[in-house]
């Protein structure tokens, strides 16, 4: 299983040829999300359409909550890059949900992870 960010589903909801093609032949139910990347995702609709399509098309990805094991490490990540890295909170959440699980993270934004030395992550579909 592997941990999807915000940016491929971004594309893959586009209609981008390499995402879907990723997606698609990996199978939704192969594939994670963490419950950041579908507010990430909701928070950016722009109306009744959009919202409903990103509800239709998230139905099948393994869903990965938030806990406190995520929090904790999330918290750990925010304190160790504070000053180097200036991590969002959501790719904080992502990342301590990638580690937390053991999943390698497939992202398009290598930068915003790649420092993490015990994070599994690549840009590659």
């Amino acid at each position: 299983m592997l941990l999807i960010d915000t940016n491929i589903i971004i594309n893959y909801l586009r209609g981008d040829s390499k995402a879907t093609d990723f997606i698609e032949a990996f199978g939704k139910e192969n594939l994670a999300l963490s419950s950041i990347v579908e507010m990430e995702l909701y928070n950016g609709v722009l109306n009744r359409v959009e919202y409903l399509k990103i509800k239709k098309e998230l139905n099948d990805f393994v869903r990965l909550e938030l806990n406190e094991s995520i929090g904790q490490t999330a918290l750990f990540l925010s304190k160790k890059y504070a000053l180097s890295h200036h991590m969002s909170v959501a790719d904080t959440l992502i990342a301590a949900t990638a580690l937390v699980y053991d999943l390698e993270l497939k992202t398009y934004n290598l930068k915003d992870f790649r420092f993490i030395p015990t994070l599994k992550v690549s840009g590659d579909l």
